[in-house]
């Protein structure tokens, strides 16, 4: 008597692209949210590090910490197709070149030669893939974040037209925000002059509401967690979205099969 197998729906988890992320100790969303997004062909392994607080001196001081050589030495134990540093306000703190930097040093401490990148380098260039011109910036951040962000996306080509500031400062609240306040917080900031929304942070939900606010809004929506999913399947060379988490996986081929 023969059988048929039946197809195997996670048959492929060994052979899927993999993704490495470097990610902060306290953060909760980033994995679950490019999970939200991600067909089988894709998997994420991450590394982490600590963060103090979400203040210019905070951040600064995470990214000076040896945790930061030590967590991407131990995620490039496994075989990547990709790294990731998953921290929007981290890599854009000091400007473009602190960047560029920053995922030079991945490269050197990792080998992964033209497969380091972060979010921060992502976001510019999803933007850029959705030809957003000046933005509207939604954050959750004080003031003095939102400034630095603000220049980084300007020296980019994305000059913020308006922008929020919720003034947290504690990673764990970041991550209580609800998604329905990332969505008012959203329609309220945009402006006409706006090519584009940014919401900034990858420990501060949105990949869910995106579509919605591209329907509410008629233009772009690009999310710092997004972006980040999206150019790291450009990195890979791979098509592992699924549908329904805005234009910018649509208008660039990155939706993949469910399968």
């Amino acid at each position: 008597m023969t059988t048929t197998r039946p197809q195997l729906p996670l048959g492929a988890l060994n052979t899927a692209s993999r993704v490495g992320l470097i990610y902060m100790a306290s953060s909760t969303l980033m994995e679950a949210e490019m999970y939200a997004m991600a067909t089988p062909s894709v998997t994420v392994h991450t590394s982490r590090v600590t963060l103090p607080k979400v203040t210019v001196d905070g951040i600064d001081a995470m990214m000076r910490s040896p945790e930061l050589r030590q967590a991407a030495d131990l995620v490039s134990q496994a075989p990547l197709d990709v790294l990731l540093f998953g921290g929007t306000s981290a890599s854009f703190l000091h400007g473009t070149a602190w960047d560029r930097e920053l995922s030079a040093t991945l490269t050197s401490w990792t080998g992964l030669t033209g497969r380091c990148t972060t979010t921060s380098t992502a976001s510019i260039a999803a933007l850029r893939a959705v030809d957003a011109g000046p933005i509207t910036l939604v954050t959750p951040y004080r003031q003095e974040v939102v400034d630095r962000a603000a220049r980084f996306f300007g020296e980019n080509g994305h000059p913020v037209v308006s922008s929020t500031a919720l003034g947290i400062t504690d990673d764990h609240a970041l991550a209580e925000v609800p998604l329905e306040r990332v969505y008012d917080l959203a329609v309220k900031a945009d402006t006409p002059q706006a090519g584009a929304v940014f919401i900034s942070c990858t420990n501060l939900a949105s990949v869910g509401a995106v579509a919605a606010l591209e329907d509410a809004l008629g233009k772009p929506v690009v999310s710092a967690v997004q972006a980040s999913f999206w150019y790291c399947l450009r990195l890979a060379g791979i098509a592992a979205a699924k549908p329904g988490f805005g234009s910018l996986f649509e208008r660039t081929g990155t939706v993949g099969s469910h399968s």
